[in-house]
Protein backbone atom coordinates (compact mmCIF):
# COMPACT_ATOMS: atom_id res chain seq x y z
CA UNK A 1 0.00 0.00 0.00
CA UNK A 2 2.62 2.18 0.74
CA UNK A 3 4.68 1.56 -2.29
CA UNK A 4 2.13 2.50 -3.99
CA UNK A 5 1.34 5.64 -2.72
CA UNK A 6 5.23 6.21 -3.19
CA UNK A 7 4.09 5.25 -6.89
CA UNK A 8 1.29 7.69 -7.67
CA UNK A 9 3.03 10.31 -5.69
CA UNK A 10 6.34 10.15 -8.33
CA UNK A 11 3.89 9.84 -11.12
CA UNK A 12 2.10 13.21 -10.24
CA UNK A 13 5.47 14.88 -9.49
CA UNK A 14 6.37 13.96 -12.74
CA UNK A 15 3.15 14.94 -14.83
CA UNK A 16 3.72 18.88 -12.76
CA UNK A 17 6.92 18.81 -13.85
CA UNK A 18 5.86 18.14 -17.36
CA UNK A 19 3.16 20.59 -16.77
CA UNK A 20 5.43 23.58 -15.79
CA UNK A 21 8.30 23.07 -18.13
CA UNK A 22 9.56 25.53 -20.47
CA UNK A 23 9.32 24.97 -24.32
CA UNK A 24 11.25 23.70 -26.44
CA UNK A 25 13.74 26.59 -27.39
CA UNK A 26 14.17 27.50 -31.13
CA UNK A 27 17.38 26.27 -31.05
CA UNK A 28 16.37 22.79 -29.41
CA UNK A 29 13.74 22.90 -31.70
CA UNK A 30 16.17 22.74 -35.08
CA UNK A 31 18.50 20.41 -33.08
CA UNK A 32 15.71 17.91 -33.28
CA UNK A 33 14.53 19.00 -36.90
CA UNK A 34 18.36 18.41 -38.17
CA UNK A 35 18.38 15.04 -36.29
CA UNK A 36 15.07 14.18 -38.05
CA UNK A 37 16.68 15.33 -41.64
CA UNK A 38 20.10 15.94 -41.96
CA UNK A 39 19.79 17.05 -45.56
CA UNK A 40 17.73 19.54 -44.73
CA UNK A 41 18.63 23.19 -45.68
CA UNK A 42 19.01 25.59 -43.68
CA UNK A 43 16.08 28.21 -45.91
CA UNK A 44 13.98 25.06 -45.65
CA UNK A 45 14.49 24.54 -42.03
CA UNK A 46 13.36 27.71 -41.03
CA UNK A 47 10.14 27.79 -43.33
CA UNK A 48 9.71 24.45 -41.70
CA UNK A 49 10.13 26.16 -37.86
CA UNK A 50 8.02 28.81 -38.67
CA UNK A 51 10.97 31.68 -38.56
CA UNK A 52 13.24 33.69 -40.76
CA UNK A 53 16.70 31.83 -42.27
CA UNK A 54 18.48 35.08 -40.25
CA UNK A 55 16.84 33.75 -36.70
CA UNK A 56 17.36 30.37 -37.12
CA UNK A 57 21.24 31.23 -37.75
CA UNK A 58 21.69 33.50 -34.77
CA UNK A 59 20.67 30.79 -32.38
CA UNK A 60 24.46 29.68 -32.86
CA UNK A 61 25.67 32.66 -32.03
CA UNK A 62 29.17 32.08 -30.11
CA UNK A 63 29.37 28.54 -31.30
CA UNK A 64 30.80 29.75 -34.94
CA UNK A 65 28.64 32.54 -35.81
CA UNK A 66 29.52 35.68 -34.85
CA UNK A 67 26.60 38.86 -35.42
CA UNK A 68 28.60 41.63 -37.49
CA UNK A 69 27.78 45.46 -37.98
CA UNK A 70 24.93 46.13 -40.48
CA UNK A 71 24.05 49.90 -39.68
CA UNK A 72 23.87 52.71 -42.56
CA UNK A 73 27.22 51.74 -44.50
CA UNK A 74 28.38 49.07 -42.68
CA UNK A 75 27.29 46.37 -44.96
CA UNK A 76 29.14 48.35 -47.97
CA UNK A 77 32.46 48.91 -45.87
CA UNK A 78 32.19 44.71 -45.58
CA UNK A 79 31.65 44.00 -48.90
CA UNK A 80 34.64 46.71 -49.46
CA UNK A 81 37.09 44.57 -47.18
CA UNK A 82 35.76 41.47 -48.88
CA UNK A 83 37.07 42.03 -52.39
CA UNK A 84 40.71 41.25 -49.95
CA UNK A 85 38.95 37.64 -49.57
CA UNK A 86 40.68 36.20 -52.99
CA UNK A 87 38.86 33.16 -53.83
CA UNK A 88 35.54 33.46 -52.69
CA UNK A 89 32.07 31.29 -53.95
CA UNK A 90 29.18 33.81 -54.34
CA UNK A 91 25.86 32.92 -53.82
CA UNK A 92 22.77 34.36 -54.51
CA UNK A 93 19.16 33.75 -54.07
CA UNK A 94 15.56 33.99 -54.70
CA UNK A 95 12.30 31.72 -53.98
CA UNK A 96 12.73 29.85 -56.93
CA UNK A 97 16.11 30.24 -58.01
CA UNK A 98 20.46 30.26 -56.60
CA UNK A 99 23.14 31.05 -58.73
CA UNK A 100 26.89 30.31 -57.62
CA UNK A 101 29.64 31.73 -59.08
CA UNK A 102 34.01 31.07 -57.48
CA UNK A 103 36.78 33.62 -58.59
CA UNK A 104 38.17 36.68 -57.83
CA UNK A 105 35.95 40.24 -57.14
CA UNK A 106 37.35 42.90 -59.17
CA UNK A 107 38.23 46.20 -57.76
CA UNK A 108 37.61 49.37 -59.36
CA UNK A 109 41.07 51.36 -60.23
CA UNK A 110 40.48 54.28 -57.50
CA UNK A 111 37.99 52.57 -55.11
CA UNK A 112 37.11 55.15 -52.14
CA UNK A 113 38.30 58.13 -54.53
CA UNK A 114 36.21 61.47 -55.29
CA UNK A 115 34.59 59.09 -57.88
CA UNK A 116 32.28 57.58 -54.95
CA UNK A 117 31.39 60.49 -53.26
CA UNK A 118 28.02 61.13 -53.36
CA UNK A 119 26.47 65.07 -54.45
CA UNK A 120 24.15 65.31 -51.07
CA UNK A 121 21.91 68.10 -53.30
CA UNK A 122 20.92 64.81 -55.95
CA UNK A 123 19.34 62.09 -54.10
CA UNK A 124 19.41 60.22 -57.18
CA UNK A 125 23.14 60.63 -57.16
CA UNK A 126 24.03 59.79 -53.81
CA UNK A 127 21.37 56.84 -53.98
CA UNK A 128 23.42 54.99 -56.65
CA UNK A 129 26.55 56.29 -54.47
CA UNK A 130 25.78 54.63 -51.13
CA UNK A 131 25.42 51.13 -53.42
CA UNK A 132 29.08 50.98 -54.90
CA UNK A 133 31.05 48.79 -52.70
CA UNK A 134 34.86 49.16 -54.62
CA UNK A 135 34.36 46.69 -57.31
CA UNK A 136 31.87 43.61 -58.52
CA UNK A 137 31.36 44.99 -61.51
CA UNK A 138 32.32 42.95 -64.04
CA UNK A 139 34.66 40.00 -63.46
CA UNK A 140 33.70 36.90 -62.22
CA UNK A 141 31.85 37.81 -58.96
CA UNK A 142 29.64 40.60 -61.08
CA UNK A 143 27.07 42.04 -58.26
CA UNK A 144 24.49 44.71 -58.24
CA UNK A 145 23.84 46.04 -55.02
CA UNK A 146 20.86 47.77 -53.09
CA UNK A 147 22.63 47.91 -49.82
CA UNK A 148 19.14 49.96 -48.49
CA UNK A 149 17.12 46.65 -48.03
CA UNK A 150 20.31 44.93 -46.30
CA UNK A 151 19.62 44.50 -42.55
CA UNK A 152 21.88 41.71 -40.42
CA UNK A 153 25.26 40.36 -41.01
CA UNK A 154 26.70 37.68 -39.56
CA UNK A 155 30.24 35.72 -40.04
CA UNK A 156 30.07 31.93 -39.73
CA UNK A 157 31.85 29.25 -39.63
CA UNK A 158 30.56 25.58 -39.74
CA UNK A 159 32.00 22.19 -40.96
CA UNK A 160 31.42 21.52 -45.23
CA UNK A 161 29.76 18.65 -46.67
CA UNK A 162 33.26 17.17 -46.95
CA UNK A 163 33.70 17.74 -42.78
CA UNK A 164 35.81 20.92 -43.70
CA UNK A 165 35.28 23.96 -42.10
CA UNK A 166 34.37 26.62 -44.15
CA UNK A 167 34.12 30.13 -43.32
CA UNK A 168 31.24 32.87 -44.79
CA UNK A 169 29.99 35.93 -44.76
CA UNK A 170 25.69 35.94 -44.49
CA UNK A 171 23.59 38.98 -45.50
CA UNK A 172 19.64 39.05 -44.96
CA UNK A 173 17.38 41.90 -45.36
CA UNK A 174 14.70 43.05 -42.71
CA UNK A 175 12.50 40.08 -42.56
CA UNK A 176 15.37 37.62 -42.24
CA UNK A 177 15.29 36.69 -45.85
CA UNK A 178 18.95 35.45 -46.74
CA UNK A 179 20.01 38.32 -49.84
CA UNK A 180 23.77 37.69 -50.34
CA UNK A 181 26.54 35.08 -48.87
CA UNK A 182 30.21 34.79 -49.51
CA UNK A 183 32.44 31.24 -48.62
CA UNK A 184 35.98 32.01 -48.65
CA UNK A 185 37.38 29.31 -51.19
CA UNK A 186 41.56 29.89 -50.62
CA UNK A 187 43.76 29.49 -47.46
CA UNK A 188 45.14 33.31 -48.68
CA UNK A 189 41.84 34.98 -47.75
CA UNK A 190 41.75 33.56 -44.36
CA UNK A 191 43.43 35.83 -42.33
CA UNK A 192 41.81 38.61 -44.15
CA UNK A 193 38.39 36.67 -43.46
CA UNK A 194 39.70 36.44 -39.43
CA UNK A 195 40.46 40.82 -39.57
CA UNK A 196 37.56 41.56 -41.26
CA UNK A 197 35.59 39.48 -38.54
CA UNK A 198 37.64 41.50 -35.78
CA UNK A 199 36.68 44.84 -37.08
CA UNK A 200 33.39 44.56 -38.02
CA UNK A 201 32.12 42.31 -34.97
CA UNK A 202 29.21 43.72 -33.03
CA UNK A 203 30.27 44.53 -29.32
CA UNK A 204 26.74 42.88 -27.80
CA UNK A 205 26.63 39.27 -29.34
CA UNK A 206 23.10 39.30 -28.64
CA UNK A 207 20.95 36.78 -30.64
CA UNK A 208 17.54 38.69 -30.68
CA UNK A 209 16.32 39.95 -34.26
CA UNK A 210 13.34 41.95 -34.56
CA UNK A 211 12.89 40.69 -38.23
CA UNK A 212 9.60 42.01 -39.75
CA UNK A 213 6.51 40.01 -41.19
CA UNK A 214 6.81 39.72 -45.18
CA UNK A 215 4.68 42.49 -46.68
CA UNK A 216 1.63 41.36 -48.93
CA UNK A 217 2.41 41.70 -52.41
CA UNK A 218 1.45 45.25 -53.93
CA UNK A 219 -1.38 44.51 -55.92
CA UNK A 220 -0.89 45.21 -60.10
CA UNK A 221 -2.06 48.64 -61.12
CA UNK A 222 -5.60 47.68 -63.26
CA UNK A 223 -4.78 47.75 -67.06
CA UNK A 224 -7.68 49.87 -67.93
CA UNK A 225 -5.71 52.59 -65.53
CA UNK A 226 -2.72 52.17 -67.44
CA UNK A 227 -2.19 55.18 -70.80
CA UNK A 228 -1.16 51.85 -72.60
CA UNK A 229 -0.74 53.96 -76.06
CA UNK A 230 1.87 56.22 -74.17
CA UNK A 231 3.29 53.50 -72.61
CA UNK A 232 3.82 51.59 -76.56
CA UNK A 233 5.42 54.62 -77.44
CA UNK A 234 8.01 55.01 -74.66
CA UNK A 235 9.13 51.60 -76.07
CA UNK A 236 9.57 52.53 -79.13
CA UNK A 237 11.54 54.95 -78.16
CA UNK A 238 14.04 53.35 -76.06
CA UNK A 239 17.85 53.45 -77.41
CA UNK A 240 19.37 51.32 -74.56
CA UNK A 241 17.62 48.30 -72.52
CA UNK A 242 18.46 49.72 -69.30
CA UNK A 243 16.03 52.60 -69.55
CA UNK A 244 13.40 50.32 -69.30
CA UNK A 245 13.21 50.37 -65.72
CA UNK A 246 12.18 54.21 -65.57
CA UNK A 247 9.51 53.52 -68.34
CA UNK A 248 7.83 50.79 -65.42
CA UNK A 249 7.90 53.36 -62.96
CA UNK A 250 6.66 56.63 -64.89
CA UNK A 251 4.08 54.01 -66.07
CA UNK A 252 3.67 52.21 -62.65
CA UNK A 253 3.99 48.86 -64.01
CA UNK A 254 5.11 45.35 -62.56
CA UNK A 255 8.01 43.88 -64.66
CA UNK A 256 5.05 40.79 -65.82
CA UNK A 257 2.57 43.51 -66.99
CA UNK A 258 5.26 45.41 -68.61
CA UNK A 259 5.50 42.58 -71.05
CA UNK A 260 2.18 41.72 -71.16
CA UNK A 261 1.03 45.50 -72.67
CA UNK A 262 4.06 45.74 -75.26
CA UNK A 263 3.61 47.00 -78.22
CA UNK A 264 3.20 44.08 -80.96
CA UNK A 265 6.05 42.62 -82.21
CA UNK A 266 8.94 42.90 -79.59
CA UNK A 267 7.58 40.62 -76.80
CA UNK A 268 6.76 36.80 -77.52
CA UNK A 269 5.64 34.55 -75.25
CA UNK A 270 7.25 30.88 -74.76
CA UNK A 271 6.35 27.78 -72.64
CA UNK A 272 8.06 27.40 -69.28
CA UNK A 273 9.80 24.41 -70.58
CA UNK A 274 12.13 26.93 -72.77
CA UNK A 275 14.32 26.88 -69.88
CA UNK A 276 15.48 23.83 -70.57
CA UNK A 277 15.81 24.30 -74.03
CA UNK A 278 17.73 27.50 -73.46
CA UNK A 279 20.14 26.15 -71.26
CA UNK A 280 20.33 22.71 -73.41
CA UNK A 281 21.23 24.35 -76.25
CA UNK A 282 23.19 26.89 -75.52
CA UNK A 283 25.51 24.43 -73.89
CA UNK A 284 25.33 22.25 -76.88
CA UNK A 285 25.64 24.52 -79.33
CA UNK A 286 28.58 27.00 -77.03
CA UNK A 287 26.53 30.07 -77.48
CA UNK A 288 28.11 32.48 -74.10
CA UNK A 289 25.41 33.68 -72.04
CA UNK A 290 24.80 36.16 -69.31
CA UNK A 291 22.33 35.24 -66.19
CA UNK A 292 20.42 37.65 -63.88
CA UNK A 293 19.38 36.35 -60.88
CA UNK A 294 18.60 38.11 -57.64
CA UNK A 295 16.28 39.62 -55.06
CA UNK A 296 15.48 42.72 -53.71
CA UNK A 297 19.14 42.86 -52.22
CA UNK A 298 21.18 42.13 -54.74
CA UNK A 299 21.48 40.85 -58.17
CA UNK A 300 24.15 38.67 -59.25
CA UNK A 301 25.46 38.11 -63.02
CA UNK A 302 27.16 35.55 -64.80
CA UNK A 303 28.79 35.82 -68.04
CA UNK A 304 30.06 32.91 -70.36
CA UNK A 305 29.33 29.72 -71.94
CA UNK A 306 28.20 26.87 -70.07
CA UNK A 307 28.91 23.09 -70.13
CA UNK A 308 26.86 20.44 -67.78
CA UNK A 309 23.23 21.09 -67.35
CA UNK A 310 20.91 18.56 -65.92
CA UNK A 311 17.65 17.86 -63.40
CA UNK A 312 18.59 17.05 -60.37
CA UNK A 313 16.16 18.04 -56.74
CA UNK A 314 13.60 19.32 -58.32
CA UNK A 315 15.51 21.95 -60.04
CA UNK A 316 16.78 22.38 -63.81
CA UNK A 317 20.84 23.13 -63.23
CA UNK A 318 23.71 24.65 -65.02
CA UNK A 319 27.13 22.41 -62.85
CA UNK A 320 30.35 24.01 -63.93
CA UNK A 321 33.40 24.01 -61.62
CA UNK A 322 33.22 27.77 -61.39
CA UNK A 323 29.37 28.45 -62.02
CA UNK A 324 25.99 26.92 -60.50
CA UNK A 325 22.62 28.02 -61.70
CA UNK A 326 19.63 25.66 -59.85
CA UNK A 327 15.95 27.16 -61.20
CA UNK A 328 12.65 25.45 -59.88
CA UNK A 329 11.26 25.35 -63.23
CA UNK A 330 8.50 23.51 -62.01
CA UNK A 331 7.53 26.53 -59.86
CA UNK A 332 7.43 28.78 -63.53
CA UNK A 333 4.57 30.15 -64.77
CA UNK A 334 5.60 32.27 -67.93
CA UNK A 335 8.36 32.85 -70.28
CA UNK A 336 9.17 36.04 -72.32
CA UNK A 337 11.73 36.56 -75.27
CA UNK A 338 11.95 40.82 -75.32
CA UNK A 339 12.92 43.03 -77.86
CA UNK A 340 14.15 46.75 -76.58
CA UNK A 341 16.93 48.87 -77.30
CA UNK A 342 18.13 46.54 -79.62
CA UNK A 343 18.88 44.32 -77.47
CA UNK A 344 17.34 40.20 -76.93
CA UNK A 345 16.55 39.01 -73.87
CA UNK A 346 14.68 35.95 -72.18
CA UNK A 347 12.91 36.19 -68.71
CA UNK A 348 11.05 33.76 -66.34
CA UNK A 349 8.68 34.63 -63.95
CA UNK A 350 6.54 31.76 -61.02
CA UNK A 351 3.73 31.64 -60.19
CA UNK A 352 3.54 34.95 -57.99
CA UNK A 353 4.47 36.85 -60.64
CA UNK A 354 7.85 37.34 -59.78
CA UNK A 355 11.03 37.14 -61.89
CA UNK A 356 13.04 34.46 -61.27
CA UNK A 357 15.60 34.70 -63.94
CA UNK A 358 16.73 36.68 -67.00
CA UNK A 359 19.55 35.82 -69.83
CA UNK A 360 21.31 37.99 -72.20
CA UNK A 361 23.24 37.27 -74.44
CA UNK A 362 26.66 38.31 -74.23
CA UNK A 363 28.59 40.99 -76.51
CA UNK A 364 30.86 43.79 -76.58
CA UNK A 365 30.48 47.52 -75.46
CA UNK A 366 29.06 49.47 -78.64
CA UNK A 367 28.36 45.45 -80.82
CA UNK A 368 25.36 44.37 -82.28
CA UNK A 369 24.32 41.25 -79.70
CA UNK A 370 25.60 38.01 -81.54
CA UNK A 371 23.45 36.25 -83.85
CA UNK A 372 23.65 33.02 -82.39
CA UNK A 373 21.88 34.32 -79.61
CA UNK A 374 19.07 35.90 -81.30
CA UNK A 375 19.01 32.49 -82.93
CA UNK A 376 18.70 30.43 -80.26
CA UNK A 377 16.21 33.34 -78.40
CA UNK A 378 14.00 33.23 -81.26
CA UNK A 379 14.05 29.23 -81.28
CA UNK A 380 12.47 28.47 -78.30
CA UNK A 381 9.11 26.82 -78.05
CA UNK A 382 6.15 28.98 -77.89
CA UNK A 383 3.44 29.24 -75.77
CA UNK A 384 0.09 28.64 -77.22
Amino acid sequence: MKLSKLVLSLLGSLLIANATAAPATLAERWSTLRTEQPKLQIRDAARALGVSEAQLLATNIGKGVTRLQADGNQPREIMRAALDLDIVQAITRNENGVIETTGVASKFKQAGDKSEQADAKDPETEARQRNIAGGYLGGPIDLRFHFENWKYAFAVEQSGRDGKPTRSLQFFDANGTAVHKIYVRNEAGMAVYDKLVANFRLPQQSGELNVLAVAPKVAEKPDAEIDVKEFQLAWKDMTDVHQFAQIMREFHLTREQALRLAPAGVVERVTPAALRTLLDNAAKDKVAIMVFLGNDGLTQIYSGKIEKTMAAGGFFNVLDPDFNLHIRDTALRSGWVVKRGGVTSVEFFDKEGTQVVSFFGVRERGKPQPQAWVDLADSLPKAK
